[in-house]
């Protein structure tokens, strides 16, 4: 048995994945789709050497946790060696009892890929052999249907990754070309028998923070997403109001020294290079801009920093050898800790949250001000006949009403525990639920920024004498691409979710690169 899945010849791209070294844009090809994985070679013997000591173990008929004991509460409990593989299947499928939707298919080619990865480093004790089938399963697209609830993000994400096991064992169920079918019928469509599971497999299996990683990096892709069209909304906006760009100036923020804050004002200085409008006005009279737009450089760069942050921590996390108990090869033991509490995932996602909110809760302010004549000097509502016609006055309602709920949202959840397992597990992260929130705040967030960058479009027609920046006139022309200009009311939910799907864009000019961590 190999370490590598074989790729098919019509493959468009391969990964290969280095346990420990896997980076976050080969993460993010991962959650869009469209490559082959496949392991790195280098990974077989350590993998091979951790699952002799596990053998060894059982041969010499000594008690280990998870080897040939009961698990949480039950680990005193000594397994007769004739029942480990009853041990490890009733492990899987008394732990599947998670609920609600299915988790999308992003998020589960993930949660395979750095499953694998995680059992790669060689100090989990499985075969090569589980971690080939993993990578077999993604590549072929069959998709173990994972529910969403019932993790509490300690001792593993256990519900969830035993849906994942489940398909293994031929139990449970998975996607083939969309269809729903038994895990049984998705490992025949990969010609692979189910497994039966060997002393500590199932466990292995079921520690981990893959599912919580996962879902806090599909954060972390789509924050970044909605982070960079707010850039290019809040410029939209700056021309359409002929705001200043002199509370860009580079000076104003190496005085202050956030990393963040300078990156976001020359992210915007970028995109604004070579417009006629700001060189328009110098005698204008305008002093000073409200803060939604003067102070976009302070606001999205903390963001940005969070963003930062957090793109380190889920970048260790995907790689993190996270079950338990441990293989140490070198020395032969094998350790219990806790290295399945979420609580970094957890942090990691609260502060992806509060940024998401943040995008979301300046962008609003700036649709607001587009809306006001006396702050934008732009007709009411951005409609030519207004008191017929109401413009973008309920666009903006919308997104006042999205921007608020991401607020509540934004409550951390890693703060939250109860104890489960008879207090065995006293303390748990939340950091499953505080990631798998995050879909719901981007998606928000998209369509507050998209809101605004149409209204911020409608407010630039008013007055086309003079052209903005190249880069900014090209996202003009995307936006006019997907809406037309509102010349009296109309029905515009689907204008509304076109310009969600321009936020959600991952294609971004190259200014903004710098505001992407898993594109820099």
């Amino acid at each position: 048995m190999t370490t590598s899945t074989p790729l098919a010849s019509h493959s468009p791209a391969a990964i290969t994945l280095v346990p420990g070294s896997v980076t976050l844009a080969a993460l993010r090809r991962i959650h869009a789709g469209g490559v082959a994985l496949q392991l790195d070679g280098g990974a077989l013997a350590g993998m091979q050497a951790a699952q002799a000591v596990v053998q060894r173990i059982v041969d010499e008929d000594q008690v280990v946790y998870g080897i040939n004991t009961g698990f949480g509460k039950l680990a005193s409990t000594k397994i007769a060696h004739d029942r480990l593989a009853e041990l490890q299947r009733n492990l899987v499928l008394s732990h599947s009892v998670g609920t609600g939707d299915a988790l999308p298919d992003g998020v589960v080619r993930l949660i395979l890929a750095t499953k694998a990865v995680s059992l790669a480093r060689g100090h989990s004790g499985i075969r090569p052999a589980i971690v080939d089938a993993l990578l077999a399963l993604a590549n072929a697209n069959v998709l173990p249907v994972i529910p969403a609830k019932g993790s509490v993000g300690a001792s593993g994400d256990l519900a969830p990754l035993a849906h994942l096991s489940c398909v293994l064992i031929g139990e449970g169920q998975a996607k083939v070309n969309g269809q729903v079918v038994s895990g049984a019928e998705a490992m025949r469509s990969i010609g692979l028998q189910p497994f039966v599971l060997g002393p500590k497999e199932g466990l292995a299996l079921l520690n981990g923070t893959q599912v919580s990683t996962a879902l806090a990096l599909a954060g972390l892709f789509g924050a970044e997403n909605v982070l960079a069209a707010g850039l290019v909304a809040g410029c939209l906006s700056l021309e359409a109001i002929k705001g200043s760009v002199k509370p860009f100036d580079a000076r104003i923020h190496e005085a202050r020294g956030q990393l963040g804050q300078i990156a976001v004002a020359a992210a915007v200085r970028g995109l604004l290079e070579g417009s006629e409008i700001d060189p328009s006005h110098p005698n204008c009279g305008r002093v000073q801009d409200p803060y939604s737009i003067r102070c976009v450089p302070q606001v999205m760069g903390a963001c940005l920093d969070n963003l930062q942050h957090a793109a380190r921590v889920l970048r260790i996390e995907a790689n993190a050898a996270s079950d338990n108990p441990l293989v140490f090869t070198d020395t032969g033991e094998v350790i219990s800790g806790g290295n399945f509490h979420a609580e970094p995932v957890a942090f990691a996602a609260d502060i992806i949250a509060l940024a998401v909110a943040e995008i979301g809760a300046i962008s609003e302010r700036r649709m607001a001000l587009l809306l006001d004549t006396g702050l934008s000097g732009l007709p009411a509502f951005l409609i030519r006949d207004s008191g017929v016609n109401s413009g973008f006055m309920i666009a903006q309602v919308t997104a006042a009403a999205l921007a608020a709920e991401n607020q509540c949202l934004a409550n951390p959840s890693s703060v939250t525990s109860l104890p489960t397992s008879a207090n065995q597990e006293d303390h748990v992260s939340m950091a499953t639920y505080g990631a798998r929130r995050l879909a719901d705040m981007v998606n928000n967030a998209a369509v507050v920024v998209g809101v605004e960058a149409m209204a911020a479009a409608q407010g630039m027609e008013f007055d086309r004498s003079l052209k903005s920046s190249p880069l900014i006139e090209a996202q003009f022309a995307a936006i006019r691409q997907r809406v037309s200009f509102l010349e009296q009311d109309r029905y515009l939910a689907p204008d509304i979710d076109a310009m969600r799907e321009w936020a959600l864009q991952a294609d971004w000019p190259a200014p903004l690169r710098a505001c992407q961590p898993s594109h820099a």
